[in-house]
């Protein structure tokens, strides 16, 4: 039995085939339609989510199998104290596989080491959140051909953008990647990862403030919003939250094929004036995200058709 806690769980190897496999589902959707007969996934989210909960479910129902769980900590035992342990060995009882959101970082890890079933971290605070970095990696592929030689800017909340950590994990394995890292001071990306993983990999990269000045250089601008529930000042945040605004003034300095990724839920840090740009792609991002999802649930589930050929 196998989990999912972290994207470097998957060597490039193995990202590569799920990639493979999430592209033959979107060119074969019938050929997967039943795989999951009879299989249940349990998403256990007490955290609020919308894209990440819904695109699990819909990547299992369109496998054929069905979904359980709750949306929030309110709507479970959660609220009664019943802990992340006790919860997943009750939930192996019913489930396939489950995917857990949870605020505290680690959560998703502590109930993979009590789990009869396979365990996906789909977010751990200010952590990690692997499958979005598994959508991001496969929307790249997809639409570039690539994932070497690029060179990647990260732009907004780089200090708790767990979708950031993630990412920066990830590129970091593959050939001639630079990032450039856009943010206010109070944003900054934390030490650990400057340190651990772009210093210690030799990787070029440069921190800047304005994101006027990188437009020109960038393959791929990721955008991130200033994640408000993860501030304990609120005037800070309100201070923060307008910092990066991407507008047409803005996309008309950037390359005509740069691609302008987002993890979604955006508040105002895109104009809804880019959304027409064909180089905006945050919402192919998310009907990629479901067919990585259906890739993984297939590989941790070990129904993986293309494993068996």
């Amino acid at each position: 039995m196998r989990h999912l806690m972290s994207p470097l769980d998957f060597t490039v190897e193995e990202l590569e085939h799920l990639m493979d496999l999430a592209t033959d589902i979107e060119h074969h959707r019938d050929a997967y339609a039943h795989i999951c007969d009879g299989k249940k996934i349990a998403t256990l989210f007490y955290e609020p989510s919308t894209r990440t909960r819904l695109s699990f479910e819909t990547a299992m129902l369109n496998l054929g199998g069905s979904v359980i769980g709750f949306s929030s900590a309110a709507s479970s035992s959660a609220a009664k104290g019943e802990s992340v342990s006790d919860t997943i060995r009750m939930v192996s009882c019913y489930a396939d596989i489950c995917a857990m959101r949870h605020p505290k970082e680690g959560a998703p890890l502590v109930a993979s080491e009590k789990s009869r079933i396979p365990v996906i971290n789909a977010g751990d605070g200010g952590h990690q959140h692997p499958t979005q970095t598994i959508t991001d990696l496969h929307t790249i592929r997809s639409l570039k051909g690539r994932l070497t030689n690029l060179t990647i800017g990260l732009c907004g909340d780089l200090k708790f953008g767990r979708t950031v950590h993630s990412l920066i994990h990830a590129l970091a394995r593959y050939e001639n990647i630079s990032f450039i890292l856009i943010s206010p001071d109070e944003l900054r990306i934390p030490d650990y990862i400057r340190e651990e993983v772009l210093d210690a990999r030799q990787i070029p990269y440069k921190e800047v403030s304005n994101l006027d000045d990188v437009m020109n250089e960038m393959d791929i601008l990721y955008m991130t919003r200033v994640q408000r529930e993860r501030f304990f000042n609120e005037e800070e945040y309100i201070r923060l939250k307008d910092c990066y605004i991407l507008d047409a003034a803005k996309m008309s300095l950037a390359k005509d094929d740069m691609l302008v990724l987002h993890p979604l839920p955006r508040v105002n840090e895109i104009s809804t004036e880019v959304d027409d740009d064909p180089r905006a792609v945050y919402f192919q991002q998310v009907q990629y995200g479901v067919y990585a999802r259906m890739a993984l649930i297939l590989i941790l589930l070990q129904l993986d058709p293309l494993a068996a050929s």
